[in-house]
C-alpha cells in the first residue's frame, strides 16, 4: 500500500539533551511524547512528574513557562533530573509571553531541549512577527529544535477573518469547516517558512495542527503531510476523559499512523482529580503496538467470555499473567533482547483456546464449562504440556520464563 509517507519523505529531527538524542522523521520509529500538570514553579512536583512519565516510556516531556517563575525553575529541574539519571529531553510550552521569558532567562532557554510555540498567541498586529522571531532567534543561538504547533483553539482570528471573508467572495464558496481547516494548515505552514527565513533549519523544525474532531484531524493531516516534508507531530487535542479520550485518540491516531503519518505523538488526556499522569504515555504505547509499529511489553491475548466460560478462572490468569509480565519487563528487557515482541495467549475454551495458543509463542487454554479440568500449554504452534490444579498461575509463569531465556537470551541467539 502507498502511504503518505512514501510520497512525502519526512525531514529527520534531533533532540539533544546533553548525551541523549532521540530522532524524530526520516524514518525513525515514532516518538512517544507527554506533559506535565504540575505547576512548573514547583521544582519537586514538576520533577518527580517528568521522572515518572520516562519510566513509563515518555522520550520527551513537555512542560509549561508561562512565568518568571517557571522560567527560572527550568534549569533546576533539569539538573535535578539529571542527577535522578533522567536523561529524558525537556520541551519547553511557552504561549504570549515565551520571547519575553527566553529572553530573560537564558539559563532556561539552555536548559531545554526543544521549544513549542503557538502561531496563534505569540503576539497581536505589528508585535506578532517581532516576537515570533525572537524566538526563533534564540532556538538559532542555542541550537535548539522548535515544534510549530497550530491549535484550533487558539488560531490567529485575524487570519480566519480574513481567508472567510475571501471565501464568501467566491462563485461557490467552501463550507466554514474546509476554511478553517485551510486556515489551520496556511498557519503552520506560513510560519514554518518564516522561521526559516530567520535561519531555523527545516531539520530543527516540527509541525503540529491540532483539532479535537476525528475526521478533522485525519482530513488535516492527510493534507498536511501532502504539503510539506517537516516532521509531524500528531495528536488530537482535548481528546477528554477516560473511554471517551481514549477511544477518540486511539481512532484519529491509528488512521494517520497506518498512512505513514506522524514522527511523534501525543495522547492528551483529562485526568481524574488525582490521576495517574502517565495513563497517557501507556496508551500511546499500546496504540503503537497495536499497529506493530513498536513494541514495548509482550502481548496478551484473551477472549471475552461467554456462557462456555463461567468461570472467571481464565480472567484471573489473563490478569495475573500481564502484571507478571509487565513487572518483569524491566530485567527482561535488558537480559532478552526482542522479548517485547512476545505473545502470549491465555484462553477460557475449547473453542478458540487451543487454536489462538498455537498461533502465539506462548499460550493456554483453559478449560470451560462441562470441560476436562486440564489446561493444554502450546509453545510455538506445539503443545508441549498439560496443567493441571489450582496453581496454574505459578505453572504457567514458570514455562514462560523457562521459554524468555530459550529464546531471548543471548546464548540461545
Amino acid at each position: 500500500m502507498e502511504t503518505t509517507q512514501d510520497i512525502q519523505s519526512r525531514s529527520q529531527v534531533i533532540v539533544r539533551q546533553g548525551d541523549t538524542e532521540v530522532v524524530l522523521g526520516g524514518g525513525a520509529p515514532v516518538v512517544i511524547q507527554a506533559m506535565t500538570n504540575t505547576d512548573t514553579a514547583d521544582i519537586t512536583a514538576t520533577t518527580q512528574q517528568v521522572q515518572a512519565l520516562a519510566q513509563a516510556g515518555a522520550q520527551m516531556v513537555r512542560v509549561t513557562v508561562d512565568t518568571a517563575q517557571a522560567a527560572a525553575a527550568v534549569p533546576y529541574i533539569r539538573e535535578r533530573l539529571n542527577m535522578l539519571s533522567c536523561s529524558v529531553p525537556l520541551i519547553g510550552d511557552f504561549h504570549y509571553n515565551g520571547h519575553t521569558l527566553l529572553n530573560d532567562f537564558p539559563d532556561c532557554a539552555q536548559a531545554l531541549a526543544k521549544y513549542r510555540i503557538n502561531p496563534g498567541n505569540v503576539g497581536k498586529g505589528a508585535k506578532k512577527d517581532i516576537q515570533f522571531a525572537q524566538i526563533i532567534e534564540h532556538a538559532c543561538r542555542y541550537q535548539k529544535v522548535v515544534r510549530i504547533g497550530v491549535n484550533w483553539g487558539s488560531l490567529d482570528q485575524t487570519l480566519l477573518a480574513q481567508m472567510m471573508d475571501a471565501n464568501a467572495q467566491l462563485a461557490t464558496p467552501k463550507v466554514p469547516e474546509q476554511v478553517l481547516r485551510e486556515a489551520l494548515l496556511v498557519s503552520a505552514l506560513d510560519s514554518a517558512q518564516q522561521a526559516m527565513d530567520l535561519g531555523l533549519s527545516a531539520n530543527q523544525i516540527v509541525l503540529s495542527c491540532k483539532v479535537s474532531k476525528v475526521n478533522d484531524l485525519v482530513l488535516l493531516y492527510q493534507e498536511l503531510a501532502k504539503r510539506t516534508p517537516l516532521a509531524l507531530h500528531l495528536g488530537l487535542t482535548e481528546a477528554g476523559m477516560g473511554t471517551d479520550g481514549i477511544v477518540a485518540s486511539a481512532s484519529a491516531l491509528a488512521i494517520l499512523l497506518r498512512q505513514g503519518i506522524g514522527d511523534t505523538i501525543r495522547v492528551s488526556l483529562t485526568p481524574r482529580p488525582d490521576g495517574d499522569r502517565t495513563e497517557e504515555v501507556k496508551v500511546a504505547q499500546s496504540i503503537l503496538q497495536a499497529l506493530e509499529l513498536r513494541f514495548f511489553t509482550p502481548t496478551v491475548t484473551a477472549c471475552p467470555g461467554c456462557g462456555r466460560t463461567t468461570s472467571t478462572r481464565f480472567q484471573t490468569l489473563a490478569e495475573q499473567v500481564k502484571i507478571y509480565l509487565e513487572q518483569q519487563m524491566p530485567l527482561w528487557i535488558t537480559q532478552y533482547p526482542g522479548v517485547e515482541t512476545m505473545k502470549v495467549a491465555v484462553m477460557g475454551c475449547i473453542v478458540n483456546g487451543p487454536g489462538e495458543s498455537k498461533h502465539a509463542n506462548i499460550g493456554i487454554s483453559l478449560p470451560g464449562s462441562g470441560e476436562a479440568p486440564i489446561a493444554p500449554v502450546f509453545i510455538d504452534g506445539e503443545k508441549t504440556d498439560t496443567l493441571r490444579g489450582e496453581d496454574l498461575v505459578e505453572q504457567f509463569t514458570r514455562i514462560v520464563e523457562r521459554y524468555v531465556a530459550q529464546k531471548y537470551g543471548v546464548s540461545h541467539r
